[in-house]
């Protein structure tokens, strides 16, 4: 078995370094499909990292983090399955305060849905930056998933990696 090489061009200085950002986002309706992508792109850009990585995180229990295809008909298809996996409309003992014992919040919304939703898509999503870019495929997007919507939402962006001096 071969042992695969890797080959970095000129020699350039580098160093390490980390940056974070939060990225604020207002949603609109209760399942929406938000792409990050250029904003992502841009917080790499300001960075300065050339090679490593990037990793976006939600800030909140009912929403998602997600890389696909930004493609209209395919993000409804993605709300009905998740519709289908997790009725707005089921019955969920989240809903029930005068069951609930801890984080209850005074008119908080039914939304044990969005809970259940969320549990079947990722938090977060890290992804390699190569050529001070983030490396991702030609239909591939970044999306911050509402699954509780409208609400305010923070997504938390760290790049970590190799500045050229």
């Amino acid at each position: 078995m071969e042992t695969p090489r890797f080959h970095s061009g000129q020699a350039i200085a580098r160093s390490a370094t980390s940056r974070h950002t939060t990225i604020r986002i207002e949603t609109d309706h209760p399942t929406e499909f938000i792409d990050l992508t250029e904003r992502v792109q841009a917080a790499v850009a300001a960075s300065g990292v050339r090679a490593g990585l990037v990793n976006i995180q939600t800030l909140h229990t009912t929403t998602a983090i997600v890389v696909n295809e930004h493609e209209p008909l395919l993000l409804a298809d993605m709300a009905a399955m998740l519709e289908r996996l997790a009725p707005q409309d089921a019955v969920y003992r989240h809903d029930n305060v005068s069951l609930r014992t801890t984080n209850c919040v005074l008119g908080e919304r039914p939304n044990g849905h969005s809970h259940c939703r969320a549990l079947l898509l990722a938090m977060s999503a890290c992804l390699n930056v190569a050529g001070g870019r983030v490396q991702l495929g030609r239909w591939q997007r970044v999306f911050l998933v509402e699954l509780d919507g409208p609400r305010t939402r923070e997504v938390t962006v760290l790049i970590l990696g190799d500045v050229a001096e």
